[in-house]
């Protein structure tokens, strides 16, 4: 093993072998973590102004109103919100505190907007499995909140289990943007994980 360890050092130089050209677990974790599917962070959509029943006694809005960040009354529905009864959505004090910063500016004095919570991280490549020029590396990550809001609405501590595709190129191994198969991409892997009973 160690005869060929060494042939294949000496032979690379020749060949024009690069690090990109072993798809270890090392290299596999790099080109997942840098990955713009993967860095992308999670977001949180707050509706405020008159909102549907089923919104305002979702698990996210009731940890809003846990928090003390949200308040609701009862309102008449617009044509465009069901199902009733309907709720006045609107911020106290507190929450305009916790949210001012979270909030993009385009997105100020808008009743719609969205919040990055959380980010994933890598845990660990758990596989990977070769075939010729291709591989499908299997993966665990998890949520990370970014900030307060993130914290409250990330609480379970959940991993999640994705596979993706991989392939090799004259300059080395790269993740398959596109889908090599049904949910093959990152970016469906990322979106139909399994989470991981602890």
């Amino acid at each position: 093993m160690r005869k060929l360890a060494f042939i294949v050092a000496m032979l690379c130089p020749l060949v024009a072998c690069t690090p990109r050209d072993f798809l270890t677990r090392r290299l596999a974790s790099t080109l997942i973590a840098g990955s713009d599917a993967f860095t992308a962070p999670q977001q949180f959509w707050l509706r405020i102004g008159p909102v549907s029943n089923r919104d305002f006694a979702s698990p996210q809005y009731l940890v809003l109103q846990h928090h003390g960040w949200i308040v609701g009354s009862i309102t008449p529905c617009p044509a465009e919100v069901t199902p009733p009864p309907c709720w006045e959505v609107a911020m106290t004090p507190l929450g305009v505190d916790t949210f001012r910063d979270l909030i993009h500016g385009t997105e100020t004095g808008k009743e719609y907007f969205s919040i990055p919570t959380a980010r994933r991280e890598l845990i660990a490549v758990t596989g990977i499995s070769k075939s010729e020029n291709t591989a499908e590396v299997e993966f665990t990550w998890r949520w990370t909140p970014m900030n307060e809001v993130g914290s409250a609405l990330n609480t379970s501590g959940l991993q999640y289990k994705s596979t993706v595709a991989m392939r090799h190129y004259d300059d080395g191994w790269r993740l398959i943007e596109g889908a090599m198969r049904p949910n093959q991409s990152l970016d469906d892997s990322l979106k139909n994980a399994d989470p991981i009973s602890q």
